[in-house]
């Protein structure tokens, strides 16, 4: 069986965790899959918004502790942690940051550990008001490796932060809505992650890689940010889908391109 299900229609991929006997945790098998599948979407211009899911209404429980604690998968770990750049752990995780497509996740069930650290990665956060939530690694004894000071950034204040980490706190998706973890609460999160990529597709695919990338800078790298304003409307002006952003502005019709730039 595969450890993701991975589909596309008329530009719009949904990637769904498909591990349900396990509640959608994280093996290393599903890390690597994680970034295969990552690095396929990358290179396919013809995909313009992307929706991180999971199986049987469950995104993800975390880790899985049984994998973690294998003796074989000790020293292979270990080599993750110490080796230079990212790890597998960071890699799995902020490379859908890095697309150049709008990430959506949409949260059933369980967001625990691992799952909410892939849930901080996308780019737009839909959540079913019930689901269940923790940045859990601290009740394991360990620290969240997987970018969580990166994807966390900015989200919410530095002191709440480290309360729910510190103390591996449970809650609910109404509250993360509250504090800004979540984006959208909402009985059919899949569905209204749907109709937000579909909002989306109607924008050139160049413009939204455009404000991804400069919004990022501003959360990430504010002395750059200005800089990539310019740089990005000046690949735009030069670009072919700006023109017909115009001319679809007046003309619903029209079609775009493939996405130009990278």
């Amino acid at each position: 069986m595969a450890l993701i299900q991975f589909e596309k229609d008329n530009g719009l991929a949904i990637v769904r965790l498909n591990r349900p006997e396990k509640r959608n945790a994280m093996s290393f098998a599903l890390l690597q899959e994680l970034i295969h599948v990552a690095q396929k979407i990358k290179k396919d211009r013809s995909i313009r918004c992307v929706i991180l899911t999971g199986e049987a209404q469950v995104f993800s429980a975390g880790i899985d502790l049984k994998d973690l604690n294998d003796p074989k998968n000790m020293a292979y770990a270990a080599w993750e942690l110490i080796k230079p750049g990212q790890s597998l752990f960071q890699k799995a995780f902020l490379i859908w940051q890095e697309l150049p497509v709008p990430v959506i996740a949409a949260i059933e069930g369980f967001c625990f550990g691992a799952g909410m650290q892939l849930a901080l990665a996308a780019d737009i956060r839909i959540a079913h008001p019930k689901t269940q939530m923790s940045i859990m690694e601290s009740r394991w004894g360990l620290v969240p490796d997987m970018g969580l000071s990166q994807s966390l950034k900015g989200l919410i204040p530095i002191d709440l932060a480290k309360e729910l980490t510190l103390t591996a706190r449970v809650f609910d998706a109404t509250y993360a809505h509250q504090i800004g973890l979540v984006t959208h609460v909402d009985e059919q999160p899949l569905d209204k992650a749907i109709s937000l990529a579909q909002e989306m597709q109607q924008r050139s695919p160049d413009a939204l890689l455009a404000v991804k990338r400069v919004l990022d800078a501003m959360q990430h790298q504010p002395s750059k940010s200005l800089r990539l304003e310019k740089i990005w409307q000046l690949k735009l002006l030069l670009g072919k889908n700006s023109k017909l952003a115009r001319r679809k502005d007046k003309a619903p019709t029209t079609e775009f391109l493939s996405r130009q730039f990278k």
